[in-house]
């Protein structure tokens, strides 16, 4: 314990009085011609390759600085007051982050929405938060947002990126909103410095909304100490050097995002991409060609997906090759964790095939440069993490919450132990209670849920440890394993306590089962609904002459179904009896965050799922 108090307050002097206003001064001080932000411009402009600038747009942290400093003064002019929020909700562009650092530097909070939400969450949201401006990117956004802007009496002023309604006094374009910035920070520079100057590290950076999986979304503020500590801590794990590249994708209302391409970059002075649509990740991996890269189950998952439809059109013969370096990557990976040995043997073999093929794959998907690549919101099914193994990828995972501002534990690309979340972060204290519940405490922790003083209660105790929801074990080298959420383990009719997340993961080994939802609370024995995997299972029934119109007809084909039952078959042998599936259903549709199923993060949205298919669960158990 005395140790990690003492690197605690290490970090903490390390930190002390940084605030994000500061920091990028600081950077565009040192660094004022490295490249900040790119913009994906005209594909016919260029190459495309972000080497040779072709095809994207670029500020470096001089440009990008003095761009804050006039939203800024633009925020200002429009009269935001200290303390007060801008919301925000676009998609990951540099307007995302310069909006957002501008409401800081004014003496503002910045508050990213989630795309996703409904016009009635963004309305509580806004609400909550006491917005009093928003910067919005378009007519798409607008058309969420209208619904309920009668009613967000508090809101002064809407900024559009595009398609500001013209004539409408509510609104204001982006090039006016800059101009008016311009304008004001030329005829009184000293104002605005005075103003961020007055941010301390004791201040609310942002404030971020829970997903919404258990209900009402919570708002999270966090502080600019408690996001530099963040930084800090994932500093030492990754070990990454200076003005490296990375790509922004998921959204900034979630917290990995948050620390990983909008705070960790003042530190770092690196070069981030934005990937403005999910569908268009594959390329620009391939054009960026990362240092780092943090995805979520998910992404990881449908990545490996396109992979394996891709290596399945290959010969036999080339197939072959494959499954043998990829074996070579699994042992190498397997055994540089720790505790376990690297033999020369297995050092050779892996140089041998990567040399041959898994660097060639590497470079394929955009990862030959990578050097930290990790997942975390929800747990990585062990036959995702075993196939990066396979390419010589360390996908890592870390763990923690809005409400510890991202990570407090990680395994780092030189400590790391699979199908564990890693040891505490550095100066971090973390326990299991009685009841198998982890708790955490340190400088990462929230002050508390915003306006929720019962919520905050059950959140923290009285000694300062936060309570994480999470059931988690851990071994006897410090690493920890997290079981499941508490209020989401099902409890049987014979009172078995079992873990839905694990009998996902196994039912999700098969390449064609997309989605996976296991059920049984307070019933004789489990349930599951699954659906296909919308990139896998047309190339699947294509490859064995199936022929069909629809996803939802596919889902009904009886040689789907037939190997379906098999894959379920296969995952209830790796499981105890009280935790195996004896019935199912087969979906014709995907879950989405847009069809409500998943949260904006992607993890499963468990209420929302259990009432949408609440007569399927049922018919499961009847008859």
């Amino acid at each position: 314990m005395a140790e990690v108090l003492e690197v605690r307050a290490e970090l903490e002097r390390q930190i002390a009085g940084r605030t994000v206003c500061g920091q990028l001064a600081e950077l565009a001080e040192r660094h004022p011609d490295a490249p900040a932000y790119s913009d994906p411009g005209d594909p016919g402009s260029g190459s495309g390759d972000p080497g040779s600038g072709g095809g994207w747009r670029t500020l470096t942290y001089a440009e990008a600085r003095r761009r804050v400093l006039e939203i800024a003064a633009a925020f200002a002019a429009l009269g935001l007051a200290r303390g007060e929020s801008v919301a925000l909700m676009m998609v990951n562009r540099s307007e995302h982050v310069l909006a957002d650092l501008g409401a800081v530097h004014a003496g503002g909070v910045g508050c990213t929405v989630y795309a996703t939400f409904a016009p009635e969450q963004i309305e509580f949201v806004a609400g909550d938060v006491g917005a009093r401006y928003a910067v919005l990117g378009g007519p798409a956004e607008l058309a969420r947002w209208e619904p309920v802007l009668g009613r967000l009496d508090g809101l002064r002023k809407i900024i559009m990126l595009e398609g500001a309604p013209a004539g409408d006094e509510r609104f204001l374009a982006w090039a006016d909103f800059l101009e008016l910035g311009r304008a004001r920070l030329a005829a009184d520079p000293a104002a605005i410095e005075e103003r961020w100057r007055a941010v301390t590290a004791d201040d609310v950076v942002t404030v971020l909304y829970t997903s919404g999986t258990t209900g009402v979304p919570k708002g999270v503020p966090l502080t600019h100490g408690n996001v530099f500590y963040e930084v800090a801590a994932t500093d030492r794990l990754t070990a990454l050097p200076q003005l490296g590249t990375q790509i922004s994708y998921l959204t900034y209302a979630h917290i990995a995002e948050r620390i990983l391409s909008l705070y960790l970059p003042l530190v770092k002075a690196s070069h981030v991409y934005f990937c403005t649509d999910l569908a268009n990740l594959g390329a620009t991996l391939g054009q960026v060609r990362p240092m780092m890269f943090f995805g979520v189950p998910r992404v990881w998952e449908k990545m490996m997906a396109r992979l394996l439809a891709v290596l399945a059109t290959q010969p036999e013969e080339q197939q072959a090759a494959v499954r043998e370096a990829m074996a070579a990557g699994r042992a190498y990976v397997e055994a540089g964790q720790y505790g376990h040995t690297l033999t020369p043997e297995v050092r050779a073999a892996y140089d041998k095939a990567d040399a041959a093929l898994l660097g060639v794959i590497r470079g394929m998907i955009g990862f030959d440069r990578a050097e930290w690549t990790a997942t975390g919101a929800a747990p990585l099914p062990p036959e995702v993490q075993n196939f990066y193994a396979g390419l010589g990828l360390k996908v890592i995972d870390v763990y923690g919450m809005t409400e510890t501002t991202g990570a407090f534990t990680g395994n780092s690309p030189a400590c790391y132990r699979l199908g564990t979340v890693g040891r505490a972060e550095p100066g971090v204290e973390v326990r299991v209670a009685e009841d198998g519940e982890l708790l955490t405490r340190s400088p990462l922790n929230t002050r508390g849920y915003l306006g929720r003083p019962d919520a905050t209660a059950d959140l923290i105790d009285a000694d300062g440890w936060l309570h994480t929801g999470d059931i988690g074990t851990v071994d006897d080298d410090g690493f920890y394993r997290v079981v499941d959420r508490k209020k989401e383990l099902i409890i049987t009719a014979g009172g078995e306590n079992i873990s839905p997340a694990e009998i996902e993961n196994h039912l999700k080994q098969h390449p064609l089962i997309g989605q996976a939802l296991a059920y049984g609370d307070n019933r004789p024995y489990p349930v599951a609904v699954l659906t296909l995997d919308a990139e896998v299972a047309p190339g699947w029934a294509q490859a064995r002459g199936i022929a069909y119109g629809s996803l939802a007809e596919l889902a009904e084909h009886p040689e789907v179904l037939k190997e379906v039952a098999a894959a379920v078959e296969v995952a209830n042998t790796k499981l105890a009896r009280v935790q195996q599936v004896k019935r199912w259903a087969l979906l014709g549709a995907e879950w989405t965050a847009e069809t409500e199923e998943l949260t904006p993060s992607l993890k499963l949205k468990r209420r929302i799922i259990h009432a949408k298919y609440a007569d399927i669960l049922e018919g499961l158990y009847s008859g």
